[in-house]
């Protein structure tokens, strides 16, 4: 497939009409630079408000007099030029006067699908293309993506994942190193910190420039398409991290691209972020909510990504967002809820499933906005996904604590599922919580080294439980115990001593069970699908409940101990009579734990115990994390009557 789009690439009356409504979902066809037959490059681009444009590059020596462009005559904005003599991998800029003739500066391309590598600032001409060999999963992705899956996601930047020889990796070495890795420990998909072209690398890609282009610290346009297809090749996913909230105010960027305004608001209370000192989208406008739908369409149209997660939400939905009184300007309701990004969010979303049905969109969204993950017809939002940024606050306060005070925060743990089904979550322990002197995930476990190891070990066990998708920023999976920096790589090397090789071998195992059993992953969104068994026992700090599945499946028990305390002995009460499989011990000595369990599993015995007719007796180890399957009673004929019984035991 060629990213290169054919003569018709020619601006018309339809753009114009759709790109003044704002609902040109596919701008990148029609501005930038595309091949013009046999005469060279058409070069398009939007400034409405310049008096003079011309396009610079290597070709004419950045002659602002060789290539001025023409603005069209119908009112759109839109400044053009055909059959100049350009070459693929030619740098350009666009050089523009503004409204009254005064000098604007020289800018980079805003539907550049390549660039320069920074510092440099340029745009590149790209007309590559890509032999895809992913059919294979294009055909049945939408199952792999759909909500009732297993998901568990790894979160990845690629300039700090591993190097080689100190120096970045490109695109395709990354592709075999990260699906050959990713595939072993048993992710379903790789979130990629933003990929899009930012000129500064400390940004870690949210101060983005090119909405449309890859960065080039990795390779070209074409590498990261066989990055994505060699992963898609191996069963793993892609989700890319987009930033529509804000961009840097470079000289070479959107900021006053025309002399004026015109992606951003002109008034610095609604157009300027005072936390990330960036400029704000107006959303308002409609020309710009076409550029960024036109954006996120780009990725999934031509790089088969999977996913896209909308970073910073909630700076989107919140005009008072990192603001003082009288530092904004409320609605036209005098409120704080920013309805234009509502509006452009309901369309982004809108679009992405009507034009890609099988992907899905992620929202990191930290407040209690309603319905981020609900339909748009029931006044929601329309993402597909939510992350929980309460449930990850709450339970890393929890484990941070030492286990003789947890009994005083028990619920830190079960609040969660107080709300757990109000939307399609997302369980994330990102790179957020691992940088700017938070510590490693592992640096929060209290106690020595061996019940900082079980704790951890015993804490994923909980999260893959917890009804949710499940994401873990890479390092986490091996408990690296420096914190996240983007010089450098992660500490490979710690990854084959104890305590850190047996974490990776046990998120290795989670992955698996998440896989296998049903009863894990296919009602994560649904209350049918999770039952306490016991949340109330803040004395031992045990947590004890069901996991269940479609009408079918097994249901699986899981029994959290989150002190070091062994607990022999301990009746849980099940719903189903038979022999119970141990699926997960975090305390095996494969995962470097002492080794205390069940042999596998147990047979219960008919005592009545939490509600339930049936009770099973279990030595459950300090600081650990069990599950059991269920057999399928004999008692029970088909898959409903299995729910039946399921649904007799209480729920608290």
């Amino acid at each position: 497939m060629s990213s290169a789009s054919a003569p018709s690439s020619r601006f018309g009356p339809l753009d114009v009409h759709l790109l003044r409504e704002g609902s040109h979902a596919r701008l990148y066809e029609r501005l930038g630079a595309h091949p013009d037959g046999s005469h060279g490059f058409r070069f398009a681009v939007w400034a409405p408000n310049a008096s003079r444009v011309s396009v610079i590059g290597d070709w004419n020596g950045w002659n602002d007099e060789a290539d001025p462009l023409q603005v069209r005559p119908d009112g759109s904005g839109v400044w053009e030029g055909e059959g100049i003599p350009a070459q693929p991998g030619q740098a350009y800029k666009y050089r523009i006067w503004g409204p009254d003739g005064r000098y604007v500066g020289e800018k980079a391309d805003p539907f550049a699908f390549s660039a320069e590598l920074p510092p440099a600032t340029g745009s590149r001409i790209w007309a590559g293309a890509h032999e895809w060999g992913d059919a294979a999963w294009m055909k049945g992705r939408a199952a792999r993506n759909a909500l009732d899956a297993p998901m568990s996601t790894y979160e990845l930047h690629m300039g700090s994942w591993r190097r080689r020889d100190g120096q970045f990796m490109g695109y395709r070495e990354l592709a075999h190193a990260v699906g050959e890795y990713v595939g072993w420990m048993g992710f379903t998909h790789v979130e990629l910190m933003p990929v899009t072209e930012h000129p500064f690398y400390g940004s870690w890609g949210y101060q983005t420039t090119g909405y449309f282009a890859p960065t080039s610290r990795y390779g070209s346009p074409e590498d990261f398409m066989y990055f994505v297809d060699h992963l898609h090749q191996q069963g793993i996913g892609v989700i890319l991290d987009w930033v529509p909230s804000h961009f840097p105010t470079d000289a070479h960027g959107l900021a006053e691209f025309d002399g004026t305004h015109l992606y951003e608001h002109s008034d610095a209370r609604q157009g300027f972020h005072p936390e990330w000192n960036s400029a704000i989208f107006n959303y308002g406008r409609n020309e710009v909510r076409a550029f960024l739908i036109s954006s996120a369409l780009y990725w999934l149209d031509r790089f088969h990504i999977d996913g896209i997660r909308v970073d910073a939400v909630a700076s989107m939905l919140y005009l008072d967002y990192a603001r003082q009184p009288g530092e904004w300007i409320p609605n036209v309701h005098g409120g704080r809820e920013n309805l234009e990004a509502v509006s452009f969010l309901q369309d982004l979303n809108r679009a992405v499933y009507r034009e890609h049905p099988d992907t899905f969109t992620v929202a990191e969204e930290s407040t209690a906005w309603p319905n981020v993950s609900r339909p748009i017809e029931m006044g929601g939002l329309g993402f597909g996904m939510k992350w929980n940024m309460g449930w990850m606050h709450d339970t890393l306060d929890y484990v941070h604590d030492d286990p003789v005070y947890r009994r005083y925060h028990h619920h830190r743990l079960t609040f969660s599922l107080v709300y757990a089904f109000t939307e399609n979550f997302v369980l994330p322990l990102s790179h957020d919580e691992v940088v700017y002197g938070k510590g490693s995930l592992i640096g929060k476990m209290p106690g020595d080294e061996w019940q900082q190891f079980a704790n951890l070990r015993a804490f994923f066990g909980y999260m893959w439980a917890h009804p949710g998708k499940k994401l873990l920023f890479m390092g986490g999976e091996f408990g690296q115990r420096r914190e996240w920096t983007h010089e450098g790589e992660l500490e490979w090397w710690v990854s084959d001593q104890w305590g850190h090789r047996g974490v990776q071998q046990f998120v290795r195992q989670l992955n698996r069970v998440l896989r296998e059993e049903p009863a894990l992953h296919q009602l994560d969104f649904d209350p049918a699908g999770f039952q306490w068994l016991e949340a109330d026992d803040s004395d031992r700090s045990l947590y004890m409940f069901l996991r269940k599945p479609k009408a079918g499946g097994a249901p699986v028990l899981v029994i959290c101990n989150m002190t070091p305390v062994p607990r022999p002995g301990l009746r849980v009460g099940v719903p189903v009579a038979g022999n119970w499989t141990e699926l997960i011990n975090s305390d095996a000595q494969e995962f470097d734990g002492s080794g205390w369990g069940n042999l596998g599993g147990a047979q219960t015995v008919p005592v009545p115990s939490h509600g339930q007719a049936q009770s099973l007796v279990l030595a459950v180890p300090p600081l650990s994390t069990l599950y059991l399957r269920a057999p399928l009673s004999p008692d029970v004929s088909d898959v409903s009557d299995v729910s039946g019984v399921l649904e007799k035991g209480p729920v608290r």
